[in-house]
């Protein structure tokens, strides 16, 4: 435990910042998972929709610095590849 009066004030800015981290880090997750189910499921037109969304919310994790540059451009990547060989 801290004891310093800056210390105990950077632990309670860092609990709140990893909740934000979290919440965001899970918004992406699950846009991805509702994507991917709903091009196992066939559901194309759905897909495309759910593919923007998850676009957006990867762009929006990566603009927050939760991840990386390149990681948000490959897991882009890696969906919109499912999605052109789900519509071929």
């Amino acid at each position: 435990m801290p004891n310093i009066k800056s210390a105990k004030k950077r632990v309670k800015i860092i609990e709140k910042k990893t909740l934000r981290n979290n919440m965001i880090k899970s918004g992406y997750k699950s846009a991805i998972k509702r994507f991917e189910e709903a091009i196992e499921a066939g559901k194309i037109d759905e897909a495309k929709t759910l593919f923007s969304q998850a676009t957006k919310k990867i762009d929006q994790a990566c603009s927050k610095g939760v991840i990386v540059k390149n990681t948000a451009a490959r897991k882009k990547s890696n969906l919109a590849k499912k999605l052109n060989s789900a519509m071929a």
